[in-house]
């Protein structure tokens, strides 16, 4: 709310030649502990200000930009991805805190392993179906910046139902996740598999955040 065959270079997380399996691996091996690092923040500083946690979600966001002025030492731009996981980790920690106290840890837990195996699942059907979903990149682009214009309206005037809203940023990053996977399974396009880790990392937490809405709603009426 993110083509050649490439051959790792510097510990394989540079701009590289290698087959998609194997970057597939790397990128999944790289976002699997980004999650493991973004989880134990959350835990850690579970009772951390919404505002502190605000200010962390954005500096973390601001690391983006670094992470890809560094593109060329990849083990440096490892370690910035690593610190943006970290940081988004305590911007997630006050909204994963708030749906633990007023529904229960199971809610958290549920939104969580759905959205493995959600990835899981449309990383599988972008590599075994032989459609590029990368010729839908300008209609998920498109989307998502109306997703975000309704949710700076909604903000103001609260028209649309937080679920309904909910139910539109799941299905708008569903499209951008087969993208981003089509991209892995091209080769990356020229993206180093930190920036692929990047884009699949953010796919997931959006996704995540989604389905802990839904779920916590769900919940709530129970």
């Amino acid at each position: 709310m993110y083509q050649p065959s490439l051959q790792p270079r510097l510990a394989g997380y540079g701009p590289q030649t290698a087959s998609a399996p194997a970057l597939l691996g790397q990128v999944l091996g790289i976002t699997g502990v980004g999650f493991l690092i973004t989880a134990a923040a959350a835990y850690i500083f579970r009772g951390v200000s919404p505002m502190i946690g605000l200010i962390a979600f954005f500096i973390g966001f601001a690391l983006i930009f670094v992470m890809r002025t560094v593109r060329e030492s990849p083990q440096i731009a490892l370690l910035w991805f690593y610190a943006f996981t970290f940081l988004e980790g305590i911007g997630l920690a006050p909204t994963i805190a708030r749906y633990t106290q007023l529904i229960g840890p199971d809610v958290v837990v549920q939104a969580a392993l759905t959205t493995g195996f959600g990835m899981l699942v449309l990383g599988g059907v972008a590599f075994v179906f032989s459609v590029d979903w990368r010729r839908f990149s300008g209609i998920a682009f498109g989307l998502l910046i109306a997703l975000v214009v309704v949710g700076l309206i909604s903000v103001f005037t609260h028209w649309i139902q937080p679920t309904v809203y909910s139910w539109g940023v799941l299905g708008v990053f569903t499209l951008i996740t087969l993208v981003d996977f089509s991209r892995i399974r091209a080769g990356g396009g020229g993206a180093t598999p930190v920036e692929l880790a990047v884009s699949i990392y953010l796919d997931a937490i959006n996704i995540f955040i989604a389905l802990l809405q839904l779920f916590g709603a769900r919940g709530s009426r129970r």
